[in-house]
């Protein structure tokens, strides 16, 4: 078994160095729509090569290119029966594993230098506290993806890490939700609560309260840098939660984590009129994703249950009940906090396709 992740690298190029970014970024995105327009006014996938393709782009770059186009026509536009055909515009660039090197302060790339295929060192600066990348860029190496965020070029390695999956049957159910992120409950009835749900409407709050003053000035830029801003927030929190959940797992020795498949969970979900605004902003699938990838890295697998009534069936007894405030009452005597309620059906629900659909 195995798990594929991706590394952030900050590049810290030079100005000639910025130029050749550019330069390979714009052939490179170029290549693609190209092929993709030609595709779909052949309805069918090219057989170009790369001496087919004129680009100012090293013949491996070309090739990744081509492979690029090919998948974004099969996976979206043949998909979507010609529906939606995607044009490229944010500047990237992608190498595959045989054609650049990383010496964890240098990223060496090919590129076409007057006419010819030259290497160029570009500095790269691998920022984190824990020294947790700098231990997943010494697994097996896969393509690099050069991008520009927020003015800024980084590099993106997908690294391959191989897994052993954990043997036995303690299952931990987790119930996601807004005013608490998250509650999970082991096999022994152990309970945990995770993520600080007053203090995330909070800060959410705030942040579209500076919005709205952004708006009615008309700093669009402004806007944006601040939706970013948000948008890194919420990463973290969701990166914090879904670590702290996974050490809960693995000291309770938790072989399966079963979470609820996420298809339609923002019509499912209980939430009062206060809280929708933070209902349609919160990311639930990026959680369940990132609970996903820390589960497998330690082994232990995630499954996926069908949501329906989790919250409102007694696990002692069966009957439905809608929960009061908080709380959740049933005539047969069962009393527990709502979403431990959710976490607990979770637990034993219907396992489903693990496929779920963003959320």
């Amino acid at each position: 078994m195995s798990q594929t992740l991706t590394v952030k690298v900050k590049l810290l190029p030079t100005k000639e160095q910025i130029q050749l970014l550019k330069q390979s970024s714009s052939e490179y995105i170029k290549v693609i729509n190209t092929l993709i327009a030609e595709m779909v006014e052949e309805k069918k996938s090219t057989k170009k090569t790369t001496k087919g393709v004129f680009a100012n782009l090293p013949s491996a770059v070309k090739n990744q290119a081509i492979k690029d186009a090919k998948s974004v026509f099969s996976t979206k536009v043949k998909k979507s029966k010609y529906a939606i055909i995607p044009i490229l515009k944010k500047p990237v660039c992608v190498w595959n594993n045989q054609n650049y090197s990383f010496d964890f302060t240098h990223i060496s790339i090919p590129f076409m230098v007057e006419g010819k295929s030259n290497r160029v060192k570009i500095r790269a600066l691998l920022i984190d506290k824990n020294n947790r990348n700098f231990d997943l860029l010494k697994h097996k190496l896969g393509t690099l993806r050069v991008t520009k965020n927020s003015g800024k070029w980084v590099a993106q390695i997908s690294v391959t890490i191989p897994t052993t999956e954990k043997t036995g049957t303690r299952i931990l159910g987790v119930d996601l939700g807004l005013k608490v992120p998250a509650v999970a409950i082991t096999d022994d009835e152990k309970v945990c609560f995770f993520g600080n749900g007053r203090e995330n409407k909070y800060i959410k709050r705030k942040f579209r309260s500076v919005r709205k003053k952004l708006g009615k000035k008309k700093k669009v830029n402004a806007i944006r840098n601040l939706n970013d801003k948000e948008q890194r927030w919420m990463k973290d929190k969701d990166h914090k939660v879904s670590r702290e959940i996974v050490h809960f797992a693995v000291e309770n020795k938790i072989s399966v984590i079963r979470l609820e498949q996420l298809t339609n969970i923002r019509q499912t979900t209980r939430t009062s009129r206060k809280n929708e605004k933070n209902l349609h902003t919160w990311s639930f699938y990026r959680l369940s994703t990132f609970i996903a990838y820390k589960a497998n890295l330690v082994g232990i697998k995630v499954e996926y249950v069908n949501p329906a009534y989790t919250s409102q069936t007694c696990p002692k007894c069966s009957e439905r009940n809608k929960a009061q405030d908080r709380q959740y009452k049933c005539q047969c005597g069962f009393e527990k906090h709502r979403d431990i309620v959710g976490a607990m059906n979770i637990r034993y629900a219907t396992v489903v396709d693990g496929n779920s659909q963003s959320a």
